[in-house]
């Protein structure tokens, strides 16, 4: 057997159990042309062949939890799967219908547009997993789009969905990378300047792709009894520790798994971009990673997405209040089920309730207070005010601080240099800005040696285990995509190879972990993004 049969073999035996579409009614229309669909939870449809499949990148813990090795994840028929030429044994594909709130309005329905869920398999833990390609072709949800997706947001997508499960983020996996052979025109600024780029395909892998947009279409058109189902399928599917049928139980376990989801995004940075309902998960994942970016300097205003740029709906420092508005709208959603609404009104305080506690555990822990004090609401916010007096690389000042003196004779100099490299203007952490940092620190260090963690190693240990020295920085991202467009996907595997470890320092890697260049400040990719792609 050649290893071409081993690796076709190895794929066509993937354990598929179809939950989702042995269980949810289906469109009764089999062609794949636009249109409205209703009445059903998805529609059959096929991923288009490309023409030169060629895999660029693979996650071996992915494929690991999979139960494919090496030799498969290598081979021409992992590309051929992977990018859609050909179906496994088993697969039954699909694109999910949906709807969702678009910047806050109502949208109708959305669905999977270039998204095609090639089914279900049962992973090595026994759990389920949704293989889906994002980037397959054309689907009934398309619009007016292509269905395809470009190398350069599959590189970022690629690269930050597995750079959020090592940093200890709930997300969505990705499987692999693989480029097409195959141009996509896209309008990267939506200025009218469409050009033809790299096409490529991204393996997603989650338990589910469930989104609340999932829930609210049905909602929308008074479709009570698929509404119904979706809500049983998902609970005995995906949360099958409930009651069957208990839609208050599944409200309230949402929106508390979508605190713990937001309080993570808030410890490590990280800014989502276009949190409309749609994208965000029933299992309270981080998903659809389109025009994100990460808090380099410490700005609670910015938001990556050039679309966002008016209003800035999704800026950083808003995203917990609008999820907790995305939470209302799939109370919306529920209401229909419920005789009494009182019990989704509790799920959204518990909501509120659960975010304010992580945020403070999760403070406490990254300033080695060990637990949250009467006081420390008003030291946090005098910190946010002294992050903001100047340019401050918020991963490293954060990562830096650890190394910072607590002693309470230490001087000015020892306090502030071991954060030297956080400052993007050094000059200015003069005057009231370093006395402002400098008053601050002497409160932290004093905080510390009332109820902290006053060793200085543990301190360091615990602090470093939850503020990462590595993250997708946008600016590495680009470099990898410039790199891949160009032909060498060299730094895309490196990267994938650092943020695997984003905790540890990592010697010899430190370019890593440096502020963003200037030339990185202003440039499209590494300071805005669109939604193209």
């Amino acid at each position: 057997m050649t290893q071409l049969d081993r690796a076709a073999l190895a794929l066509d035996q993937l354990p598929f159990d179809n939950r989702f579409t042995a269980l949810l009614p289906a469109d009764p229309d089999p062609s794949n042309r636009r249109r409205q669909v209703e009445h059903a939870a998805y529609s059959r449809a096929a991923p288009t062949p490309v023409a030169a499949p060629r895999t660029v990148a693979w996650s071996p813990e992915v494929a690991e939890l999979l139960g494919l090795d090496e030799a498969t994840c290598t081979s021409d028929d992992f590309a051929q799967v992977f990018a859609g030429n050909r179906i496994p044994s088993g697969a039954d594909p699909f694109a999910a219908c949906y709807g969702g709130h678009q910047f806050g309005n109502w949208a109708g329905q959305l669905g999977d547009g270039r998204a095609i869920a090639l089914g279900e398999v049962v992973d090595r833990d026994g759990r389920h997993q949704t293989l889906q390609l994002k980037g397959a072709g054309p689907t009934p949800y398309s619009r007016t789009a292509d269905g395809r997706a470009v190398l350069r947001s599959s590189i970022r997508e690629f690269l930050c969905s597995e750079a959020m499960h090592h940093l200890g983020v709930p997300t969505t996996r990705a499987l692999s990378l693989v480029a097409t052979g195959e141009a996509v025109v896209r309008d990267v600024m939506y200025d009218g300047n469409p050009e033809p780029e790299p096409g490529a395909v991204v393996c997603r892998v989650a338990p589910s792709f469930t989104r609340f947009g999932t829930f609210q279409l049905p909602a929308s058109r008074g479709d009570t009894d698929l509404l119904r189902q979706l809500v049983d399928v998902t609970i005995r599917t995906d949360f099958p520790h409930l009651e069957p049928g208990d839609t208050a139980a599944l409200f309230r376990e949402v929106c508390e798994r979508t605190a713990d989801l937001v309080v993570h995004w808030m410890r490590v940075g990280f800014v989502h971009g276009v949190l409309n309902t749609d994208n965000l998960s029933i299992l309270g994942l981080t998903i659809d990673y389109g025009p994100y970016g990460w808090l380099e300097d410490f700005d609670p205003g910015w938001t990556p997405n050039t679309t966002d740029a008016g209003t800035r709906r999704y800026r950083y420092g808003q995203q917990p209040q609008v999820a907790h508005w995305n939470l209302l709208q799939l109370a919306n959603a529920f209401a229909p089920l419920l005789d009494d609404h009182e019990p989704l009104q509790a799920g959204l305080d518990a909501y509120g309730e659960r975010y304010h506690a992580g945020f403070q555990a999760m403070f406490a822990e990254r300033l080695g207070w060990a637990s949250w004090q009467e006081g420390d609401d008003e030291r946090v916010q005098a910190l946010f005010t002294a992050l903001q007096s100047t340019e401050v690389d918020q991963v490293i000042f954060f990562r830096h601080l650890a190394r910072v003196p607590v002693a309470a004779g230490a001087d000015d100099a020892a306090l502030l240099t071991p954060l030297a490299d956080a400052w993007y203007a050094p000059d200015d952490v003069a005057g009231a800005v370093a006395d402002g940092f400098v008053a601050w620190l002497r409160s932290w260090g004093e905080r510390v040696r009332d109820g902290g963690v006053a060793d200085d190693a543990e301190r360091r240990r615990r602090m470093d285990a939850v503020n990462p020295r590595f993250v997708l920085r946008n600016y590495l991202a680009q470099e990898a995509i410039d790199s891949a467009e160009a032909g060498d996907p060299g730094l895309v595997l490196e990267l994938l190879d650092v943020l695997r470890h984003p905790y540890d320092d990592q010697p010899g890697r430190d370019r890593f972990a440096a502020r963003r260049p200037e030339w990185a400040r202003h440039r499209v990719g590494c300071s805005m993004l669109s939604c193209s792609s």
